[in-house]
């Protein structure tokens, strides 16, 4: 599977934007489109914070739970079809991915696959030793102990990937990599940009931006109906991009699949998560679209040129999970006549039970669902009565045991509340929080563990 695109325009096809993703569009963009490679992006922050947890309890895991189902799924394909497989998957246990995906392989007799585990984005002893020297702190501002810190990943760029490129390898799993440089490495390989040829490596890093999010950039989180209508979204068809040696970006999409690519789409998709568009700060490059053009080729087909890059940061940014206590919750619906009356009464009782046991808690929310639960009593009045409410109880607690009695006050309104409450719901949850640091690039090292099928 291994070897240079002959084209001097490399095709990319975004398989996955998150970890739950729609497997079918991957599949598609496997048997029947022209690409080369073909990447999934499933992490987010608080993702990989979880995995970490599962690592704990089960050294064997820690990996994306639709890993195995991905790779059943488009291995024959990529294999038969000589498309490179790129993903950060791994999440917490890259090289307990790869050993899965290799055993996959040989299951579906794809035979001398070799797979790529990118090690070392996990700096968590790193990021506990600095907490105990020098402080760390919550994104609400609160004192972390080492203790607490249950991950720390470090966003690793596109180097690791493109040596393991380099090498031979037909699949590349790795843990916290930027979204983006999953798809640069592969630029980076095959167009041989130097490592400060800022422009390029800026112009790849904008061509994983556009992809990193598949179906986001295909109209899937563009439609709003009547505004922004989009055809065939239940066959949304996930993007390709086509990136020439310049840097010069397509985005497309397969033939008879639902969807759109637009001027619109690709420009929301290019100022997704942006803070400062003359300075987007990843761990390849710092980009600048300030002075970016994007336009429409033909029917589902986007150039976007005139980006710029200039050199990259000296630190890279860690994302840090810890524990933050627990989430106790219950929900139990009401309908019929006065169902809001009796929504709020039960709302009520919960909170006066939860104060007379003596239930401590840092955080309570009261939500009648439909009613005021996004945004507040005030931006939600008005409007007719509902016919059908559903009360939500949720409280953070330092104990699981408060927690679970959140969910306990809410199922004894059954009979101890107002009458006809039913589908009661409730949950007990560990709650991860999410901040950030940096660490000095240099005291981030990574390597490169193997399987073959």
């Amino acid at each position: 599977m291994s070897g240079l695109a002959l084209s001097r325009v490399v095709r990319i096809g975004a398989g996955a934007g998150y970890s739950g993703d729609r497997i079918e569009p991957a599949i598609e963009l496997a048997e029947r489109a022209h690409i080369d490679y073909l990447v999934f992006e499933c992490l987010a922050e608080r993702t990989i914070a979880l995995a970490q947890q599962e690592r704990r309890r089960d050294p064997a895991r820690g990996y994306d739970p639709f890993l195995e189902a991905r790779m059943r799924a488009v291995l024959p394909a990529c294999t038969r079809r000589k498309i490179r497989i790129i993903t950060n998957a791994g999440a917490a246990n890259p090289v307990a991915a790869s050993r899965a995906v290799a055993a996959i392989a040989r299951e579906l007799g794809v035979h001398g696959l070799r797979v790529a585990a990118v090690v070392g984005d996990d700096v968590l002893a790193l990021v506990q030793r600095r907490a105990a020297e020098d402080g760390l702190r919550d994104a609400c501002g609160a004192a972390l102990s080492p203790e607490q810190i249950v991950s720390a990943n470090a966003y690793l760029g596109a180097e690791p990937i493109v040596d393991a490129l380099t090498q031979g390898a037909d699949v590349v799993i790795t843990g916290r990599v930027a979204d983006s440089s999953l798809f640069l490495a592969p630029l980076v390989y095959e167009h041989r940009w130097s490592a400060d040829d800022w422009t390029r490596r800026a112009r790849g890093a904008v061509a994983g931006h556009l992809l990193e999010c598949a179906g986001q950039v295909t109209g899937g989180y563009f439609v709003d109906p009547t505004f922004k209508d989009v055809p065939g979204l239940a066959r949304l068809g996930f993007p390709i991009g086509e990136v020439d040696a310049e840097g010069a970006i397509t985005v497309t999409k397969l033939d008879g699949t639902g969807g759109c690519v637009t001027v619109a789409t690709c420009t929301e998709q290019l100022l997704y998560e942006m803070h400062d568009p003359s300075a987007y700060i990843t761990p390849d490059v710092c980009v600048d679209i300030a002075e970016a053009t994007v336009s429409e080729l033909a029917p589902d087909r986007v150039r976007v040129e005139g980006v710029a890059g200039r050199e990259r940061p000296s630190q890279l940014k860690v994302s840090v999970g810890h524990s933050d206590g627990f989430v106790g919750e219950g929900q139990i619906s009401y309908a019929g006549p006065g169902a809001v009356a009796r929504g709020r009464v039960a709302l009520e009782v919960v909170a006066e039970r939860l104060r007379l046991t003596g239930v401590q808690h840092d955080e309570l929310r009261l939500d009648l669902i439909g009613i005021d639960a996004l945004h507040g009593e005030r931006l939600s009045s008005g409007g007719g009565e509902p016919y059908e409410v559903r009360a939500r109880v949720a409280a953070r607690c330092a104990s699981q045991c408060d927690a679970r009695r959140i969910g306990e006050e809410v199922e004894m309104l059954y009979t101890n509340g107002p009458a006809g409450g039913g589908g009661v719901a409730k949950s007990t949850r560990e709650l991860v929080g999410v901040t950030s640091t940096f660490v000095p690039r240099d005291e981030v090292h990574t390597t490169i563990a193997w399987e073959v099928a």
